[in-house]
């Protein structure tokens, strides 16, 4: 039985401390544990994204950090700088089609509107849906769906398809699923464009009220294969890596400091801008000491259909 025969399945994009992981290692403070990695509930995915707040700071999960705004925005604009250049060395038609599954509160949807010929975006989630309706309702040129990605058809052929966070949110099986069903849809020069939040090897598993699958790169480069699909390049999404860090900072300083002391805003807006300043060299830093900090990471992955692999940066 599949899991969409088990739960109802519902798009989203984007915690409590269970999770399971798959990748043989010995359990670890904060619930880790060894075994096969159990299937996501999709309803539980529906419930979370249908109560979040369509806010710049709450699908990048950076709500109750202390952070600013500006922390989202920064975010990103220093992602926007990396898909446009991935963007440019892809060749692809920018006069072309983009097809953006789970479009979360529209920020991607509307760069896509403003850089191609036309975007269609796709959000389950009806607060993050009015949210991006409110955003890229002006743009002609946008057409907005409130439905599953599981469920959608693509009736056009797309110079892009974009999926930011999406497939972590999707079971194994259904991650092929919903790619062996999009990608022919995509134009000859085509690429599939993923965003997605990493971990260092195997699966990490969460469940509970906030239900979510962390795989490395190497599996997703697995699952890829499995769709027809080549591994054009991989880079690092070192925006995302940095303000990690700043999270689990965080995190841990909660864990030792008792809460009427913690000063949440305070230390965030400190934590915030010391990654500013440190910027990209202060996410060598953990490598560099031998520390695997922060325990989440995020890629971009750019994927053709039937070409070989050309360049994988396995960061």
């Amino acid at each position: 039985m599949s899991s969409r025969e088990l739960t109802e399945p519902r798009s989203a994009q984007r915690e409590d401390d269970s999770a399971t992981r798959t990748d043989g290692s010995l359990p670890e403070a904060g619930g880790y544990s060894t075994g096969a990695a159990p299937l996501l509930d999709y309803a539980a995915v529906s419930r979370y994204w249908n109560q979040a707040k369509p806010s710049i700071l709450d699908p990048y999960m950076m709500v109750g950090f202390g952070f600013p705004a500006s922390a989202g925005t920064y975010r990103f604009n220093a992602e926007c700088e990396i898909v446009e250049r991935l963007i440019r060395s892809a060749s692809i038609n920018s006069d072309g089609a983009v097809l953006d599954l789970g479009s979360g509160v529209g920020f991607w949807t509307e760069y896509f509107a403003q850089h191609f010929g036309r975007v269609t975006a796709i959000e389950a989630s009806p607060p993050l849906y009015q949210a991006t309706v409110a955003r890229c309702s002006k743009y002609a040129n946008a057409t907005l769906l409130n439905d599953d990605v599981l469920d959608f058809e693509p009736d056009n052929l797309y110079s892009m398809i974009f999926l930011g966070g999406m497939l972590m949110y999707l079971n194994e099986s259904d991650v092929i699923s919903l790619l062996e069903r999009v990608t022919p849809f995509l134009e000859p020069e085509g690429i599939v464009l993923c965003r997605e939040s990493t971990v260092r090897s195997g699966t990490l598993t969460r469940q509970g009220d906030y239900q979510v699958a962390y795989r490395s790169v190497q599996t997703y480069s697995s699952l890829f294969s499995k769709c027809g699909l080549s591994v054009d390049h991989v880079e690092l999404n070192t925006p995302y890596l940095l303000m990690q860090m700043g999270c689990e900072f965080i995190k841990k300083w909660k864990t030792i400091v008792p809460g009427p002391l913690q000063a949440i805003p305070l230390v965030g807006g400190l934590t915030y801008r010391v990654m500013r300043m440190g910027g990209a060299g202060l996410t060598r830093l953990p490598d560099a000491l031998g520390i695997d900090f922060p325990m989440l990471t995020n890629h971009f992955f750019v994927l053709r259909r039937g070409f070989e692999v050309r360049a994988v940066a396995l960061s």
